[in-house]
């Protein structure tokens, strides 16, 4: 199985309008040494809808380069416009990052025949490992499992999805009709990691990973180990953090623990993002001066 464990969804480190390369190496490398087991460039927490398609190869290739095969990267390829996915995905494989996550088309609503096509459009165009992305609460479209089930039978190279409806009972008949050998599913919504590697799950692609990764890695390997008693003391201890990570739109709150924390120099955000508001910024400080984070 590719994909497996916690796998952190990136913050892209600014400095003045522009990546910032250094800071992002310095995170990645953190990330790796605290035990995390994958990395996700250039997703929703990644700010990748406000990047050119120049930045988001950039930013893979920077992780690619930094994380130098220790663990897998899989790249956010995702665009509501199915020629752009496919320049981002050909950008991913000449970075040679290990798969792509594909979000679900936002704003166009495609229906089950359309979301057939623009996955199948990737993968024709592209060889190289796909996890699909639902994430309905972004893109107003969850993705069935009769559809779900539709692209994972005809498109060899899907791999996985990560699944961020939070619910539990979709996952249950994702792993009921939709699972092949080596199939990843991947929890997406932090509040439910547990839940959904008990109904057939093999790991999470996580915000709270960002500021946690050593938390986030041991609750995936707890529950492999069918250590129980333990992931569910960690999933119960995150609780708070994960409550703290959506106090505003993600990636605001986490971006700026990375800042109070010291794991990255500033805390800037692209329009339409700002800053997080002064009454959400003290209770953000307390709470990570609470769990001993700064």
């Amino acid at each position: 199985m590719l994909f497996h464990g916690a796998l952190t969804a990136l913050v892209t480190p600014f400095r003045n309008g522009q990546i910032d390369e250094e800071a992002f190496r310095n995170f990645i490398e953190w990330q790796i040494q605290e035990g995390i087991d994958g990395l996700v460039p250039c997703g929703t927490t990644g700010e990748a809808a406000t990047m050119s398609l120049e930045e988001q190869g950039r930013v893979i290739r920077i992780c690619v380069e930094q994380a130098n095969k220790r663990v897998p990267v899989l790249a956010g390829a995702g665009s509501n416009n199915t020629s752009e996915a496919i320049e981002l995905a050909k950008l991913a494989k000449k970075a040679q990052a290990d798969g792509i996550l594909l979000i679900t088309p936002y704003y166009n609503k495609p229906t089950h025949n359309g979301l057939i096509a623009h996955f199948s459009a990737v993968a024709n165009a592209v060889d190289i490992p796909i996890v699909l992305y639902n994430v309905p609460g972004r893109t107003s479209l969850n993705m069935r499992v009769k559809t779900i089930k539709a692209i994972v039978d005809t498109i060899p190279n899907v791999v996985g999805i990560k699944e961020a409806t939070g619910d539990v009972v979709q996952a249950s008949e994702v792993t009921e009709f939709c699972m092949k050998k080596d199939f990843s599913l991947l929890s997406g919504d932090d509040f439910t990691v547990l839940p959904l590697l008990s109904v057939g799950g093999c790991g999470a692609i996580s915000v709270v990973s960002n500021i946690m990764p050593a938390k986030m890695a041991a609750l995936c390997a707890a529950f492999k180990e069918k250590d129980l008693a333990t992931a569910l003391k960690i999933h119960i201890e995150l609780q708070a953090v994960i409550r703290g990570m959506f106090i505003e739109t993600n990636p605001i709150p986490v971006k700026t623990a990375l800042a109070l924390m010291g794991k990255i120099p500033t805390a800037e955000f692209r329009l339409p993002l700002v800053p997080l508001e002064e009454q959400s910024l003290v209770a953000l400080t307390s709470l990570l001066k609470t769990q001993g984070l700064i």
